[in-house]
């Protein structure tokens, strides 16, 4: 059983490899970039009708630090086209929502969403440059497709231990944890490259630590790391100083 499902992870692996932009990281990537971008369109489309959808002076400095990003991600890409990995344009949209919550989001395809209750925290457009190039990372290195791919593979493992008459409980612990950790890679990933993405913006990639310093100053602590999605604080002001300080960071230039 050990073998097979080895020999199974091992040919999903082959199949669907491929690496994230300008980072190199491996990724696996099962599931369908056109299928998956599709339906996300759609259900960004729902949420713009369900919420509270602003159109005030803070919404439009949403749409253009959004535009600013993405126009010059789609240019450094457009220089070096070997490092874009995706088969398709993305159709940008920025918008604010009124939710109290500290919080922004992105869809695949570059849906993003920011609540304004991130707005006290980001303080400034460097403030809020911070969130979205972090969101427009998760989008160019499609991490939400990862992540389904991850959890095909995981589900067809359950799948296969109940059919050979296994208890998958063990398995199903110990595959959450390492899709915690898969998550938490994917956010220190979208921290890099939003750093790079802010740069080539003409924005100050060093305000990152001022606005995630904030962010820790209002963190009630929350979960251990290895139990969280996201890393803790302490460790994402750490990982952005080290990158901001290495050299890879400083090579990449439009």
């Amino acid at each position: 059983m050990k073998k097979l499902l080895l020999i199974l992870t091992l040919t999903l692996s082959i199949i669907g490899c491929t690496s994230a932009p300008i980072s190199e990281r491996k990724q696996l990537m099962l599931v369908s970039e056109e299928e998956m971008t599709a339906q996300s369109y759609q259900q960004y489309a729902q949420v713009m009708r369900e919420s509270k959808v602003l159109n005030d002076a803070n919404a439009k400095l949403v749409k253009k630090v959004g535009n600013n990003i993405a126009y010059a991600v789609e240019r450094y890409f457009a220089k070096y086209p070997e490092q874009r990995k995706s088969n398709l344009k993305y159709q940008w949209e920025f918008n604010l929502i009124q939710n109290n919550v500290p919080n922004a989001w992105c869809m695949p395809g570059g849906k993003v969403a920011v609540y304004t209750g991130i707005l006290p925290y980001t303080l400034n457009e460097n403030g809020l440059a911070v969130v979205m190039s972090h969101e427009i990372a998760h989008a160019v290195a499609q991490h939400s497709r990862e992540q389904a791919s991850y959890s095909t593979i995981q589900n067809l493992g359950s799948i296969l231990l109940q059919g050979f008459g296994y208890n998958p409980s063990l398995y199903n612990g110990v595959s959450n944890l390492m899709m915690l950790k898969y998550s938490r890679v994917h956010e220190t990933e979208a921290d890099e490259l939003g750093l790079i993405f802010m740069k080539l913006a003409g924005y100050n990639p060093e305000y990152a630590l001022e606005f995630w310093k904030r962010m820790k100053s209002s963190s009630s602590g929350g979960q251990p790391e290895f139990l969280s999605t996201h890393p803790s604080d302490d460790t994402r002001i750490k990982n952005i100083q080290e990158y901001l300080n290495s050299e890879k960071f400083r090579k990449i230039t439009m």
